[in-house]
């Protein structure tokens, strides 16, 4: 690109000049790995950069607005349900559920009742816009992609593109979170990233330094690279060591062992010596938590604590889900609210034997596992052979006791075009596409705030919606 281009002013770009400045703007690294780089040798990024944002009609950026407020209320009532069934209150099955494969630590911790009313303060769930509406697959608690979606808010917003929650709304609503959560204006943050998850270092640095920019101190460090000193946890900066108010936990708790200092971190958190987010909780970072949203013998439950309003709205965003549990049903029951073709079932491996039209389910590890994040472990059944399909059932139901699985309705994103720059033809292009949208919601003063909103488009003929090297990126836009 030259001189000239970038210096056109952005109301004077075309589309391809659009796009390469965009990629110009990728902070140095990608904010991922460079492995991909060979797809893309040309590009600073990789994924397919287009020349606008993901414009989101009035109708889907208001429903958007009001899914965080459904989906905190969730969390909330989740929340005291998890609490009322470890004191009897409500059937002990569900927390035995939420606990399962779980280690005797994370349990213990996630119970103690000085953090019992803390809740995740980052919400983001994938949703999927279908034909038939809005459908939000999963939800997530230690989301990544925080950095990247407001590195991609940042570059569209130089091209003067009304980005959802401002240009640099996914920064200062982490800031503004944060400050929240520690009670302080002027709080030290420690973003503690485990090997695990090194992947997403570089995005998080990204954000520290956007962060130390608005005036929110922040080192984003390892495990290892964190002291405990008597009265708190320190971190060493350019000014000497520097006491943390707050720690980020971007690590999983099923990794919990393998963190170094991980003891006096947690000693620091249980004597209130530092207040870390999000909690220790390990249901809340269940999908299983949509099969108990679905499960009859809860309604009551959810109609007292949710009320109608998101009664209805969850209805119809969350998909129907269950727990595969190997448990033997007894001969006059059935698998409740599982029918296909009017058929019932009381056995999960009669499902093996559906055709391939049928098979319109997904299963997929719950959570508290390697294989529960970054679409891994994800078994579409319309998408394999039926002896592939019988081995998936088969290892869902053999893993339950370490690793519980959920199956789920597939829902099929609705198709759109979208268009990028190509290297090859040195031309904007156009594919078809299903979308999925990564809308982030920071809780501040005890309010979800709708910040920010990624974007994914991949071709149409994939099944599970992920980034990848042929992929449109780019954060949600509010057209003028």
């Amino acid at each position: 690109m030259s001189i000239c281009e970038v210096e056109k002013s952005v109301d004077e770009m075309d589309g391809r000049e659009r796009a390469l400045y965009i990629d110009r703007l990728t902070p140095k690294g990608g904010l991922y790995t460079d492995v991909q780089r060979e797809v893309h040798p040309q590009s600073n990024s990789s994924w397919r950069v287009s020349p606008e944002p993901w414009w989101l009609p009035p109708p889907v950026l208001a429903h958007l607005e009001a899914l965080g407020q459904h989906l905190y209320q969730f969390y909330k009532a989740l929340n005291l349900l998890y609490s009322q069934s470890i004191r009897g209150i409500q059937p002990g099955w569900i927390s035995c559920y939420l606990d399962q494969g779980k280690s005797e630590e994370v349990i213990k911790f996630g119970q103690m009742g000085r953090f019992k009313s803390h809740l995740p303060f980052v919400i983001r769930p994938d949703v999927i816009p279908t034909r038939n509406g809005m459908i939000a697959t999963e939800l997530d608690s230690i989301p990544g992609g925080i950095g990247f979606t407001a590195s991609l808010g940042e570059r569209y917003g130089k091209l003067g593109c009304d980005i959802v929650g401002g240009a640099d709304g996914m920064v200062t609503g982490f800031a503004r979170m944060i400050r929240w959560v520690a009670g302080d204006d002027d709080p030290v943050l420690g973003v503690v990233i485990s090997e695990e998850a090194s992947a997403y270092r570089p995005e998080m640095q990204y954000l520290s330094e956007r962060l130390n920019a608005i005036g929110l101190e922040t080192y984003v460090v390892g495990p290892e690279d964190v002291h405990f000193i008597e009265d708190g946890l320190f971190v060493d900066g350019e000014q000497g060591r520097r006491r943390l108010d707050v720690v980020y936990r971007f690590f999983e708790l099923f990794d919990l062992r393998n963190l170094p200092q991980i003891d006096l971190i947690l000693y620091a958190v249980r004597k209130g010596l530092v207040k870390m987010t999000p909690p220790l909780k390990a249901y809340h970072e269940e999908k299983m938590m949509m099969g108990l949203f679905h499960h009859p013998l809860l309604s009551d439950f959810w109609r007292q604590h949710l009320g109608k309003d998101s009664i209805s709205f969850l209805q119809q965003t969350f998909p129907k889900t269950w727990i595969l549990d190997p448990a033997p049903i007894p001969p006059q029951g059935v698998i409740a609210g599982l029918e296909i073709n009017d058929r019932s079932f009381a056995d999960w491996r009669d499902l093996g034997n559906l055709g391939q039209k049928q098979r319109q389910l997904v299963i997929k590890p719950s959570g508290y596992s390697e294989t529960a994040w970054g679409s891994r472990g994800v078994a579409i059944g319309h998408d394999m052979s039926e002896t592939d399909w019988k081995a998936v059932i088969d290892e869902a139901l053999t893993s339950f006791e370490k690793t519980p699985h959920v199956m789920q309705e597939f829902h099929n994103g609705a198709t759109f075009s979208a268009s990028y720059y190509d290297y090859e033809t040195d031309q904007i292009e156009t594919f078809k596409g299903r979308v999925r949208l990564q809308p982030y919601y920071f809780i501040i003063d005890d309010e979800p705030v709708l910040s920010g909103v990624q974007a994914t488009v991949c071709p149409a003929d994939k099944k599970v919606l992920h980034g990848m090297v042929d992929a449109v990126v780019v954060p949600g836009g509010i057209k003028k």
